[in-house]
């Protein structure tokens, strides 16, 4: 095989990628409390959603090891791209970055084939955010272009991406030290819902707030309009937390605004569930 996208299971892969054997995800572990999952094929997200409802603590991942990421480069492929969370919010990149040194090695002192070329993309990112890396990664790849060349594209159009989304409740970002007690609960008492995102860096700002989802959502879709140029030649995602009505909704309020090359919408697998919790949508471009 030419290439391998190799995504960190933050990073949601559609039915169709899913099917194609040039992607794989690495599964990340999930722990609340003594409950402990694999966020792979086997994630119960109603369960989980409701372990963490449960729970006065914050749930906790752990990253893919280094072997982990080497398992999935699969059989001798000339060119290996590992897509990971934002190395601001997780140790995966780290963990990735490893897992390309250790390879190497293994290619230098002749335990592995010789002339793999990898590289690690910090995706400043997450959910969605990294799916579309992985997508415009195969696009470069499909068209022919070099390893270095998808590499430099691809940089740079991490470099333009944007991510946002809204959550329901902020007991998650509560619990984790992310926001004070008694914001937390003066924005569940006054129906705040902040408006997040992305920063340059790849780390968690707020952008705005709204009372009630409906008009965060809408404030959302608002802010990703003002920097998102040339729509029609872009791939939008969406994920969504157990809410495929709410993610419906906010889909076609975009399509009412702007033509995108596409949207895809996915339901967020072990890792975005547990950031976004019960309710939450994200957004990527």
């Amino acid at each position: 095989m030419r290439y391998k996208i190799v995504i960190d299971s933050c990073g949601e892969l559609t039915d169709k990628l899913k099917e194609d054997a040039h992607f794989e995800n690495v599964a990340l572990a999930l722990d609340v409390d003594d409950y402990h999952i694999m966020d792979d094929k086997n994630f119960n997200q109603a369960e989980f959603l409701q372990k963490v409802k449960e729970s006065p603590n914050c749930p906790k991942s752990s990253c893919p090891t280094p072997v982990s990421y080497m398992d999935a480069f699969g059989d001798e492929p000339e060119h290996v791209y590992m897509v990971t969370l934002s190395a601001q919010l997780s140790g995966s990149y780290n963990s990735a970055m490893l897992a390309k040194d250790l390879y190497e090695e293994k290619m230098a002192e002749g335990e592995a084939p010789a002339g793999t070329q990898i590289h690690v993309f910090d995706s400043r990112s997450a959910s969605i955010g990294e799916t579309l890396i992985g997508m415009k990664i195969q696009e470069y790849e499909e068209a022919g272009c070099s390893f270095e060349q998808v590499v430099q594209r691809v940089e740079k159009y991490i470099d333009g991406m944007h991510t946002f989304f809204v959550l329901e409740t902020l007991e998650t970002l509560r619990k984790n030290g992310r926001l004070s007690n008694l914001k937390a609960m003066l924005a569940t008492a006054l129906n705040i819902k902040p408006v997040m995102g992305s920063t340059e860096i790849g780390a968690i700002q707020q952008l705005g707030q709204a009372r009630g989802m409906n008009k965060a959502l809408e404030a959302m879709v608002t802010k990703m309009l003002s920097v998102t140029k040339n729509c029609e030649e872009k791939v939008l995602a969406i994920s969504h937390c157990n809410c495929p009505e709410r993610a419906k909704r906010v889909k076609e309020k975009i399509e009412q605004l702007a033509h995108f090359k596409k949207i895809i919408v996915v339901n967020t697998a072990g890792v975005s569930s547990m950031y976004a919790n019960d309710g939450g949508v994200i957004l990527a471009v």
